[in-house]
């Protein structure tokens, strides 16, 4: 099982010690929104990107994709490898940045990322990465909460426009991609650290070439 470790950065760190505060982060469960999305497709190749805890990846896993999932925090991608060597599944895990991981052009069959926390920049870097992964005929599946209030952001610390959005991934997709599901809908979540949500915001979209 390959995990690759280049080195930290600052958000990185932050990630490390927001895991580090509790023996697990998340609720253990594959994403509802990426069950549901992907029961029907053919298994191949998957980027899972910000991958947790990587029950995701795990998930992916037991359905036959050959997956590889990276993370900022090596404190979550230790607890991944942990449980992947306890159920004995295969998964290349990558200590990186999405942009910083470099990863080939148009070699996924499906990229996924759920919730992610990509940081956004002029150049669309992250986004561009997103959509630059998927093999043509591939699929893009891109879900994230409803983007909060100015009010609720201001309450949490944070500015939202500091993050990469689904509606900025949207906005790349011209006529080489076919848009398969672009809606709101509920979430059903009841433990882990974000059980208050309780809609999605869910984008699933096919590269045509």
């Amino acid at each position: 099982m390959e995990h690759t470790t280049p080195g930290q950065d600052a958000s990185g760190i932050d990630w490390d010690q927001r895991y580090a505060e509790m023996d697990k982060l998340w609720s253990g469960q594959p994403n509802g929104a990426l069950v549901h999305e992907v029961s029907g497709l053919v298994p191949g190749r998957v980027l899972d990107v910000g991958c947790g805890e990587g029950a995701d990846a795990l998930w992916l896993a037991e359905q036959g994709w050959d997956v590889t999932a990276l993370d900022v925090s090596k404190v979550a991608l230790d607890r991944a490898v942990r449980e992947a060597d306890r159920r004995g599944l295969k998964v290349a895990w990558l200590h990186a940045g999405l942009v910083e991981a470099a990863l080939p052009e148009a070699s996924f069959d499906l990229v996924s990322a759920q919730y992610p926390a990509l940081p956004a920049t002029a150049d669309k870097a992250a986004e561009r990465a997103l959509l630059g992964a998927v093999a043509p005929g591939g699929v893009l599946l891109i879900v994230h909460h409803l983007p909060p209030t100015p009010e609720e952001a201001r309450a949490r610390g944070f500015d939202p426009a500091d993050y990469v959005s689904v509606a900025d991934v949207a906005a790349l997709l011209d006529d080489n991609w076919q848009i398969e599901v672009d809606e709101i809908r509920p979430r059903h979540v009841t433990t882990g650290a974000g059980a208050h949500h309780t809609e999605d915001v869910v984008v699933r979209a096919r590269r045509l070439r």
